[in-house]
């Protein structure tokens, strides 16, 4: 796919505006072009590349709202594509909650643009590849990983004068290195904006150290411990209670951010500057931070801009709609692009060193919920749970079942290190006390 460009977008975007009849009519125009590279058993095994652009467009008559989309661009396709939205509209039911689409806005500029990913060839794809596949061959052990790489556009116009436009790039590497005798298994991954800060070689070493170090593992009974959680064990949890914050849910009963109030008791129905955590977390969402920038408006065009939702402990910010926030006579607060959470300055190295007893946690997975009123989840860990003894990694250890809430999570903190990029997010390993295992799980 040739990326379409501002001057392009704007163009194809008035054309399909030119055809409306509606009272509102707005467009959405986004195109995707990634390529990618999978091995398995330290052979490549599959490698290609896809592109799309795709056209949304919503009419509005009144209150009745009608969507249509389309990839095909001539002038006969733009023009049906709108006289479809159209006739949807008006067979559609009236919205109760209907907000009118915004007008011309503002944005931020957001580094969210690397050429050196725009360029990437199957070549360097090639050689990405081999630097993880090779030293794990050196080592005896069988690597299996995907590397992936996309530029992507975004643009929104309406006919209430709104325009936005944004590209973006963004690169994910994973692997799992295993022994030969599958008893040993390391998992690590690196995802960035820029591919020249990407590598797969220094990656895949901290796998095979994993691999190697996690042979042997000892059953430890379940319980709770003191864990360092690296930031791949605990962005999922975070990224969960981040989905919960949203304000109607909590004036409505349904969150772990409702006030409980009996009948008839006045008061306010959500948990908006009360303080639910240690002083210590501040979590916070920033389009411009640069390293996970992201596009500075979100799917209905409105800005982003940085945002805190728990600072000091403290429940800041909650995310809303158009219409529950002129309902509650709240400012609109759509959600976060990104998760930041601020740490300290010490290293996942440090951590362990300062530890006399705990277990290190390189990442969860197969995680569900328990309680969305507490936030309690279920999972296990994975690919590498260690042992610490005074500042050391004294042996591995079997996989636990874990039972936790990233509410209590944060209201445990011992420690806090340096914030690393993991899944678009800045999450800083966590030495946590009081995490419960609740069971042994004999996978590796």
């Amino acid at each position: 796919m040739t990326m379409i460009t501002e001057e392009t977008a704007k163009k194809l975007l008035t054309k399909v505006l030119s055809f409306s009849k509606a009272d509102e009519c707005e467009c959405n125009l986004n195109g995707r072009s990634a390529g990618n590279i999978r091995y398995a058993r330290n052979t490549v095994s599959t490698a290609g590349e896809e592109s799309d652009v795709v056209l949304i467009v919503q009419s509005t008559f009144g209150k009745r709202i009608g969507v249509a989309s389309i990839n095909e661009f001539d002038d006969a396709s733009l023009e049906k594509v709108v006289r479809r939205s159209e006739q949807l509209a008006k067979l559609a039911p009236e919205n109760k909650e209907y907000m009118p689409v915004f007008g011309k806005q503002e944005y931020l500029d957001t580094p969210s643009f690397a050429l050196s990913t725009a360029s990437v060839t199957p070549e360097d794809r090639a050689d990405a590849a081999g630097a993880s596949i090779m030293p794990s061959k050196k080592n005896k052990m069988v690597s299996s990983g995907f590397l992936e790489e996309e530029v992507t556009f975004a643009a929104i116009m309406n006919n209430k004068g709104l325009f936005a436009y944004n590209t973006a790039t963004n690169v994910d590497f994973s692997v799992t290195i295993r022994t030969e005798d599958g008893k040993g298994s390391g998992w690590a991954s690196q995802d960035v904006t820029d591919v020249k800060k990407l590598d797969t070689a220094k990656v895949s070493q901290i796998a095979i150290q994993k691999a190697g170090g996690s042979v042997g593992a000892k059953e430890m009974e379940p319980g709770k411990y003191t864990v360092i959680l690296e930031p791949a064990a605990s962005v999922q949890l975070l990224q969960n209670m981040g989905r919960n914050f949203d304000q109607r849910s909590a004036d409505e009963g349904r969150s772990f951010l409702s006030n409980k109030l009996d009948e008839g008791e006045e008061g306010p129905t959500n948990k908006l500057g009360q303080k639910m955590f240690d002083e210590r977390v501040h979590i916070y969402s920033d389009p411009q931070h640069p390293e996970v920038p992201t596009a500075p408006f979100g799917q209905d065009g409105y800005p982003l801009k940085r945002t805190d939702w728990i600072k000091e402990g403290v429940i800041t910010n909650m995310p809303n709609s158009p219409y529950w926030a002129k309902k509650t006579g709240m400012p609109y607060i759509p959600y976060g692009s990104n998760i930041i959470m601020a740490g300290g300055d010490e290293s996942l190295e440090d951590m362990i060193q300062n530890t006399r007893r705990g277990v290190l946690v390189t990442r969860l997975w197969y995680i569900r919920s328990l309680d969305p009123q507490t936030l309690l989840y279920t999972g296990l860990t994975r690919d590498g749970t260690f042992y610490i003894e005074n500042g050391k990694i004294k042996y591995p250890i079997k996989n636990f079942r874990f039972n936790e809430s990233p509410i209590v999570m944060l209201n445990n903190i011992e420690a806090l290190g340096k914030p690393v990029r993991i899944n678009g997010n800045m999450i800083p390993p966590m030495k946590i006390r009081d995490f419960t295992f609740s069971s042994l799980s004999d996978a590796v």
